[in-house]
């Protein structure tokens, strides 16, 4: 009998990448709006709703975070943990 391929381990990425830039404009007190006119500071148009959609579903770039993170003057993010990965 063939062996079967272990099953994949479903965990949500995006909720991830979600839940720590949005912790990190919280800890800085920051707006979506505040954030937007940071970026534009450093060179990075960009609008408020297309944003706040964008950090809504989780769906960027880690060039986008990193970009977020340097506009809002963070030096380190920890990951830590994961409650679950199923």
């Amino acid at each position: 009998m063939p062996k079967s391929a272990p099953k994949a381990v479903v965990y949500d990425w995006e909720a991830e990448a979600k839940r720590l830039l949005k912790a990190e404009l919280a800890r800085a007190g920051v707006s979506h709006k505040v954030l937007v006119a940071r970026l534009e500071a450093m060179g990075i148009e960009d609008n408020t709703a297309a944003l706040a959609s964008r950090i809504t579903r989780g769906k960027f770039s880690f060039v986008f975070f990193l970009q977020c993170m340097r506009a809002l003057g963070v030096d380190e993010v920890r990951v830590g943990e994961r409650r679950s990965m199923g």
